[in-house]
């Protein structure tokens, strides 16, 4: 299986991609991310599949950006521990599949991936 979708099911963006992966017929592993915390290796990982810095997909609108992190410059260690810290920070929907990635936010990210 090399689908896998990091999901949040309180998304609507998220609820749409994992609606797109079902439909295609796919096999697929559903990770509710904010249960089972990506270690740092795997977000790593991630982000070079998805060939962004960790900054690029960290949610600056989310409460915990505000009052810890907004303004700050921190190293792209900095922030993978904090986004590890942090799930909830981490954009979503990500869908994986292979050696690639992206932010499945659109359904043309979302076809570019299935």
């Amino acid at each position: 299986m090399s689908i896998k979708i990091y999901h949040n099911s309180r998304c609507s963006k998220s609820n749409a991609a994992l609606k797109e992966i079902t439909r295609s017929g796919e096999p697929f592993e559903v990770v509710n991310y904010l249960e089972n915390v990506p270690s740092v290796e795997e977000l790593k990982d991630v982000l070079t599949k998805l060939n962004l810095k960790p900054f690029d997909i960290v949610r600056k609108t989310e409460k915990v950006y505000l009052e810890k992190y907004k303004g700050k410059e921190l190293s792209d260690e900095e922030w993978i521990k904090a986004l590890h810290e942090n799930p909830i920070l981490i954009q979503r929907p990500i869908i994986v599949n292979g050696a690639k990635a992206v932010v499945a936010r659109s359904e043309e990210a979302i076809d570019s991936i299935i």
